[in-house]
């Protein structure tokens, strides 16, 4: 589905990876780790064909990705509307079919039946037809992967897409996410700071550090010694019952949200 290759991306000077190598297979989870730096953000800008390789490819079924490719859905950080935003919960998931397009969206039947649809297997019928900016930011968000999964992508690309959520609603919309991977056989390549949330629905770990990178199944990647090898000085790999805790870990003094 997706593939990686001998990917090199600078940025302000610096390598944020070099020689990446990547293979995606449809319905695989992968979750991209690393401290503020490392490039996890700048790797779906790649993906999403916004920012360009230095060297290397990036190939979605086999052919080059491309700006605004349909194959991609794209769930961003959670940013919470304002209180004032007069766009219905339905508006935003329908700009998903018809956000790309110029000029005012005239939906069809077929259009609206698909709204509903996605609407219903992501809960929010309830609030459906509420201005978003007086919803939580969990229904914000369940919203959002609506409007990701919108047209029926092959790839999901979710940019911590859990962040200042709280338990509950962090939970209920990574199951949104591992529902789809396993309904449809999107794959998926989530990236968090956290991995408990997601843990148990993650098939593949790729780490990201000053450069460099690890990739392989969590139980490999989330080791002390490996992490501690990977940042060149020692990182404490946690666990406690069934989640995982990652100690040590230096920041780079480069910030990718200055670039992003």
């Amino acid at each position: 589905m997706l593939d990686i290759r001998q990917a090199r991306l600078t940025l302000g000077g610096r390598d944020l990876w070099s020689g990446l190598d990547l293979a995606v297979a449809p319905g695989e989870f992968v979750a991209v780790l690393g401290a503020n730096g490392s490039g996890q953000t700048s790797l779906l800008r790649a993906i999403l064909g916004q920012l360009p390789l230095d060297s290397g490819e990036i190939l979605l079924g086999g052919r080059p990705v491309r700006h605004g490719d349909r194959e991609i859905g794209y769930i961003p950080q959670q940013r919470i509307l304002p209180a004032g935003t007069a766009l219905r919960g339905r508006d935003l998931v329908a700009l998903g079919l018809d956000g790309h397009r110029w000029g005012i969206p005239w939906p069809s039947r077929a259009a609206r039946d698909r709204v509903d649809e996605i609407i219903e297997s992501i809960g929010a019928t309830s609030y459906a037809d509420l201005p978003i900016g007086v919803l939580s930011g969990g229904e914000q968000q369940r919203l959002r992967v609506g409007q990701a999964l919108a047209s029926n992508p092959s790839l999901l690309l979710c940019d911590e897409p859990l962040s200042s959520l709280d338990l509950q609603h962090q939970r209920g919309v990574a199951e949104l996410i591992d529902t789809r991977l396993h309904d449809s056989g999107t794959a998926v390549v989530f990236v968090t700071h956290d991995i408990n949330p997601v843990l148990d629905m993650v098939d593949t770990v790729l780490y990201l550090a000053g450069g460099r990178f690890t990739a392989g199944p969590p139980e490999e990647v989330l080791r002390t010694e490996v992490l501690s090898e990977l940042y060149g000085t020692p990182v404490d790999v946690i666990h406690s019952g069934d989640r995982v805790f990652v100690a040590g870990v230096p920041e780079f003094s480069h910030h990718e949200g200055d670039a992003a």
